[in-house]
Parts: structure tokens; sequence; C-alpha cells
């Protein structure tokens, strides 16, 4: 079941091991699914346990570990070993007297790296205080680091594989974002429309199914177009409002975001201005993106782009995207803000995403892109602007 060839994940792991020990760090535990993926194959919803990935200089493979139950899922799912798939017991999982990072604490020491350097990612969704504080305990010799984002940033340039994947995403976004479309009218419920634009993500195309997103379909209407990250509700669409999609199609977890805004009626002359200066900004700014440039440059040619306007966007215009889980698509390390001087290079992905949320009005537009050897390339084909029904 890999994705991938056995030889790009040999890549990945000496691509790792590398930042490892420019860092200082012998032995690396990852938490995060998509950076546990990345580095090995696995693929399961087992992420409301506890589970990783230990990465050592001194061991060729990686050590999956989690829960027992789980243990066939790393072995259908990834190239490792049977040796290096270690399953804790049951009793191990939600108990108040045992914790897994004993079980992990005990692999480390069985190996002989109680008393190296060793990293955990200390900002991740799943990795707790706890985790670390059982960690710290139970391994006293060790010296901690934090690893955090380690694998994300190998994560950054894709392979042409991964490209594929991306633009396999963003094919189904193309199908995602029409059933959006069409299914939001006047008197038609929310839920109805979620439930469609859910049906577009997991069909995907006739060459291929899709995926679950890392963030379930965002529909904001009426006064909820004032903010982001809203999720639907069972009202109905009204006459004269507007509808704010942040969606995404998803490929084998690859993700290629996709927001656009519908207004059902007429709008009105803020709307239309607030639109138009966002979508030719974003194209400018579009036009604007190749390698060399850096994050931030690309930033202030956005706020070139609109200085004429009275539009303001406080937030960040984009980041970096691709392979994710819940709760988030993005790869936490690009970020299109003031002060990010990370130079943009060939295959590097992004989703750039322009949101306007004032009080009267929002606005929502976006692109999911890859950096080429001369500029940039959609992952997907859709028309920008807004979309009047």
């Amino acid at each position: 079941m890999l994705y991938f060839d056995i030889n790009e994940y040999k890549d990945r792991i000496k691509k790792t091991k590398k930042r490892m020990e420019t860092e200082g760090i012998d032995v690396l535990f990852i938490s995060q699914p998509a950076n546990m993926n990345y580095l090995t194959g696995y693929d399961g919803w087992s992420f409301y346990v506890h589970q990783g990935v230990i990465v050592s200089l001194d061991k060729e493979d990686s050590i999956w570990v989690g829960r027992a139950m789980d243990a066939n899922g790393a072995k259908i799912t990834t190239f490792l070993k049977d040796e290096d798939i270690r399953g804790y017991d049951d009793n191990y999982v939600q108990s108040k007297t045992k914790h897994p990072m004993q079980f992990v604490a005990d692999i480390i020491k069985e190996k002989g790296w109680d008393n190296k350097t060793i990293a955990v990612e200390m900002d991740q969704f799943y990795f707790t205080h706890r985790c670390y504080l059982e960690l710290k305990k139970a391994l006293p010799k060790a010296t901690f680091k934090d690893g955090n984002l380690l694998v994300n940033m190998v994560r950054m340039i894709k392979s042409e594989k991964e490209i594929e994947f991306m633009k396999k995403a963003g094919g189904i976004a193309v199908k995602v974002m029409q059933a959006a479309i069409d299914s939001v009218n006047i008197g038609v419920r929310e839920c109805d429309t979620a439930a469609n634009i859910s049906y577009a993500q997991i069909k995907g195309t006739e060459e291929y199914g899709g995926d679950y997103p890392a963030i379930v379909p965002l529909i904001m209407a009426g006064e909820r177009t004032s903010t982001p990250h809203l999720t639907w509700s069972d009202r109905k669409f009204e006459n004269n409002e507007a509808v704010l999609l942040e969606l995404s199609g998803v490929y084998k977890h690859y993700h290629a975001p996709i927001a656009r805004t519908i207004y059902l009626g007429t709008p009105p002359k803020i709307m239309r201005e607030t639109a138009d200066v966002v979508t030719n900004g974003l194209a400018k700014t579009l036009e604007f993106i190749k390698p060399g440039v850096t994050c931030e440059e690309v930033e202030a040619k956005w706020r070139d782009a609109i200085s004429h306007s009275t539009v303001v966007k406080e937030s960040r215009l984009g980041y970096s995207i691709g392979l994710n889980y819940p709760p988030d698509w993005g790869e936490q390390t690009i970020s299109l803000r003031p002060g990010d001087k990370t130079i943009l290079q060939p295959n590097m992905t992004l989703h750039l995403i322009p949101g306007i949320w004032y009080k009267e009005v929002g606005f929502e537009v976006d692109a999911s892109i890859k950096i080429t050897e001369n500029g940039y390339e959609s992952l997907y084909n859709f028309p920008m602007g807004l979309f009047i029904k």
C-alpha cells in the first residue's frame, strides 16, 4: 500500500538525519501524523491515542510506536520490518497509572539511546505536555531538545511524485468547488451544501478517488462572513447575502485548498469593489512570484498591489501546503508575511488566500500553486472573482 517508492522514503529519512546532525540531535521522536506518514508511509486514523516514529542516527530504519491494535495498520501501510513496529498494550490507553511515553522510553533504553540528545516535537497538536514530562521522568540521563518543524522543513520542497499527487488534489478541488457553487442557492440549508461538498471531496474524479480533508468544509454566510473558520449550520441561505467557501481537494492526504465567494442577489457596491481589488491584487502578486524572491517580498508586492484602495489585510497572505492530517492543512513552515525571509525554490507549494473579513462584508479568493523554475503553476484552473447567483 506504499504510495511512494521505498527509495523515496529512504531519501526523506536521509535528509531528516542530515538536519538532525546539523542541530546536534541523536534521536528524534515524531508525533505529527503527517511527519509519520512522510517518513514511513503510516496512514491510519489512530492519532487520537499517543503514537510516533523514532528516528536515530545510529539506526538505518525508523521505529513505529503505537497502540497494539494499530500495529497491523503499520505493517500494511509502511515499509518497516516487523521488529520495528512496536505496539503497546491497551492498559496504556487513557490510563491514570500508565502512559504510552513510558513504553517509548523503554524502547529508547533498550536501544541504548537513553543518555543521548533526544528531540521531540514540542509544538505539535498530538504531543501533549504530559508526553514531555513522562519522557523526561523516564529518561533522566537524556538531554532533550525541541525538534519541532525539523521534518516539516524537509517536506517544504516536494518530489515530482508529490507534485503529481497535489495536481490530482487540484483536479478534485475543481469538482468540489463546482459542487459547492451549484448547491448554494436561496432556501437551501447550509448542511445540505456541506454534504454535497463532502461527497465531492471523497468521490474525487472518474480517474481517482478523493480523501478526507485536514479541515472540514468552512461555510460562512450572512453576518458570519465577517470572520473565517466557521462551519455550516442548518439555516437556509437567504437573498442578498454573501457566502464564503474555504474548501480543499485532497488526494492521499495531499491538499489543494480552494476558496471562493458567492453572492445571492445583487451585491452592494462595497462587495463589488472589495472583490475587484482583492482579485486583481492577487493576480498581480502571482505575476511577481518566481524562485529567488523571499516570502516577505511576495507579501510586500500584495500590499503594493492593493495600496490604491482602502482594503487592508492584517493577517498573513499565505503559507506552505502539502501532506497533512486534521486539524490543519498548512505545513507550519512558510508564511507570506513581513519578516519571513525564506527564499522561494522550485517545487515549493503555497496557498495564497487574501481573505477579507470586515463587519460589513467578507470576501475570499485564493490560489494553490507550485513554484516552477521560472515562476509558478496553479494546481487547478478555476475562475476567480465574485460569483453572483
